[in-house]
C-alpha cells in the first residue's frame, strides 16, 4: 500500500513538470507563430544571408534561437526550427554554427527583379570582368561578412594575374584599385599588399567608412574574424574609437597608399580591358577594381518646407555635443532610435522622435527594449503616426495623427535612409534587375551569376553592421 501511495505521489510530480513544459511549450509555439505572421506583414523575408533549415534533421533542441543576438528571427514551430522575423536577420551565421546537428546552412535571399539589384558572381564579380563589389553594396552587412568578401575577391584577382601581379608593363598602370576604406576596402587593402599588388585606396571621407560616422563609443558588435597580415580578431565588443584605432595600427604596420578626401567619380572599362577611375583629383588606370563603397549614398531628404535650414542635419557623430535643446529625430529605423536615445541622455535635452507609422517595426531586439524604456520613463516622447511639414528658426510644424502641432525646436536629425549608388554602378556598366537566379558568368571567371538584393533606400546604420 505504500509502495503504491509512493508511486501515486511520484507520478503526480512528474505529471505536474510534464504538463507545466507542455504548456509552456505550446505557449512559446502560439508566440512564434504569431511573430512570423506579424514578420510577413512587415518584409517578404530576409534581404540577404540567412540561415536555411534542413527541418529532416533538426531535432527541435532551441540552440540556434537562443544564441541569435537580433532577438527572435527563429522560433519553434512544430517542433522544427523556423525563421519568424526575417527581417531582423543581417547574417550573423551563429545559429549555423551552434546547431548540433549541421541543420542550418547560410544561404543568399532569393532573387527577384527590382531595378536596383546588382548581379555579382559567388566571387564577388559583376558582368564586368574584374570588377568586383563587396560589404554591404554587395548585400551583406555585418564586419565579418565585408572583411571576408574583401580578402576573398582580392584572392580571385591575384590568382588571375597568375605571378605577374605587381609588374604591369605600363609603369603608371595598378593592378587594382579599390573604392572605399570601410572594412571591405580595408580588408582589401591589406590583402592585396600581402599579394604585392600595385594597389591605391580611393576613400571620399575618412578612413574607416560608415563606422566612423557613428555616435562617439557606439558599441560595435563583431563576429571573430581573420583580418590580412594580422590574424584572428577574437574581440566581440568594442567600441568605434577601439575599432578605428586597430584599423590605424594595422594601417601603419603595411604602409598603404590610401587617399582620403578624394571621391570617385566615374569607373569605365577601356577597349584594352584596363579601367580608368576618375576622382575629383586625378585619373588612374587599372586592371581591376573592387568597389567596396556601402550603400548608404546621399542621404534621403523629406521635401519638407524649410529643410534646407543649417539646423536640419542627416548625420549625429557627437551627441555630447548638443545639450540644452529642443531635439527632433525623424524615422524609426535604428540609427533614429539610437540617436534619440543618446542625445535624451545628455543634459538639459528635450528629444521627440517622430516616426510616420503606428508602431516600430524592424528594430534590432535590443534597441526595441530599450526605447520602451524611455518611452516609459518620459526620458524622450515618442509621436508615432507623424510627419514634420515645416521647419524654422525656433520651432516647426508637425501633423500627427491628423492634427497639427508646433514644438519648440533648435536641432532636426533626418534618418530616412540613403539613396544607394545605381547610377554610379550602371554608368559602370553593372547589370542590374533580373528575374534570374543564374545568368552565365562573365569571360575569364567561374561559375555563375548570382542575384543579391539590394533596398533603394537603407535607413538602418549598422551595429556591426552597415559596412564600407
Amino acid at each position: 500500500m505504500e509502495s503504491i501511495f509512493t508511486w501515486l505521489i511520484a507520478g503526480s510530480i512528474l505529471s505536474f513538470f510534464l504538463v507545466r513544459y507542455w504548456m509552456g511549450h505550446k505557449k512559446g509555439e502560439a508566440a512564434a507563430r504569431a511573430a512570423a505572421e506579424k514578420g510577413a506583414l512587415f518584409s517578404d523575408g530576409p534581404k540577404a544571408q540567412h540561415p536555411k533549415i534542413h527541418t529532416d534533421g533538426c531535432i527541435g533542441c532551441g540552440a540556434c534561437i537562443t544564441v541569435c543576438p537580433e532577438g527572435d528571427v527563429l522560433g519553434l514551430i512544430s517542433g522544427k526550427a523556423a525563421i519568424i522575423n526575417g527581417h531582423k536577420c543581417i547574417g550573423h551565421g551563429l545559429c549555423a554554427d551552434e546547431c548540433p546537428v549541421g541543420a542550418i546552412t547560410m544561404v543568399m535571399a532569393k532573387p527577384s527583379s527590382g531595378a536596383d539589384i546588382p548581379v555579382i558572381s559567388a566571387e564577388h564579380e559583376t558582368n564586368v570582368p574584374n570588377l568586383f563589389i563587396t560589404g554591404e553594396l554587395g548585400g551583406l552587412a555585418l564586419i565579418k561578412n565585408a572583411v571576408n568578401q574583401g580578402r576573398d575577391c582580392v584572392d580571385v584577382i591575384a590568382q588571375r594575374f597568375n605571378g605577374t601581379a605587381g609588374r604591369a608593363e605600363e609603369h603608371n598602370v595598378l593592378d587594382v584599385v579599390i573604392v572605399g576604406a570601410g572594412p571591405a576596402g580595408i580588408s582589401a587593402s591589406l590583402r592585396a599588399s600581402e599579394h604585392g599588388l600595385k594597389t591605391v585606396t580611393l576613400e571620399r571621407e575618412n578612413v574607416g567608412g560608415t563606422v566612423s560616422k557613428y555616435p562617439r563609443q557606439k558599441l560595435v558588435m563583431t563576429s571573430p574574424v581573420a583580418f590580412p597580415t594580422y590574424g584572428k580578431f577574437k574581440k566581440t565588443t568594442l567600441s568605434k574609437e577601439d575599432l578605428l584605432a586597430f584599423w590605424e595600427k594595422v594601417i601603419q604596420r603595411t604602409d598603404l597608399d590610401i587617399h582620403t578626401s578624394e571621391p570617385v567619380e566615374t569607373v569605365q572599362k577601356q577597349p584594352d580591358g584596363l579601367f580608368r577611375v576618375r576622382t575629383s583629383l586625378q585619373e588612374y588606370s587599372s586592371r581591376a577594381v573592387v568597389l567596396a563603397l556601402g550603400r548608404s549614398g546621399t542621404p534621403r531628404k523629406l521635401g519638407v518646407k524649410g529643410e534646407e535650414l543649417s539646423h536640419v542635419l542627416y548625420r549625429l557623430i557627437e551627441a555630447d555635443h548638443y545639450t540644452n535643446q529642443n531635439i527632433l529625430i525623424v524615422g524609426g529605423g535604428d540609427s533614429a532610435v539610437e540617436a534619440a536615445m543618446g542625445l535624451a541622455h545628455q543634459e538639459g535635452n528635450k528629444v521627440t522622435l517622430s516616426y510616420r507609422k503606428g508602431e516600430f517595426s524592424r528594430l534590432k531586439d535590443r534597441n526595441a527594449k530599450r526605447i520602451e524604456e524611455h518611452m516609459r520613463s518620459g526620458k524622450l516622447i515618442v509621436l508615432f503616426n507623424s510627419m514634420p511639414t515645416e521647419f524654422r528658426e525656433g520651432s516647426l510644424s508637425i501633423e500627427v495623427d491628423g492634427q497639427t502641432r508646433e514644438l519648440p525646436n533648435d536641432f532636426v536629425w533626418i534618418f530616412a535612409g540613403g539613396t544607394p549608388p545605381s547610377d554610379f554602378l550602371k554608368a559602370a556598366g553593372v547589370a542590374f534587375g533580373t528575374t534570374s537566379s543564374e545568368i552565365p558568368a562573365p569571360a575569364g571567371s567561374q561559375g555563375t551569376l548570382h542575384v543579391l538584393p539590394q533596398s533603394k533606400t537603407v535607413s538602418r546604420q549598422m551595429d556591426e553592421v552597415r559596412p564600407t
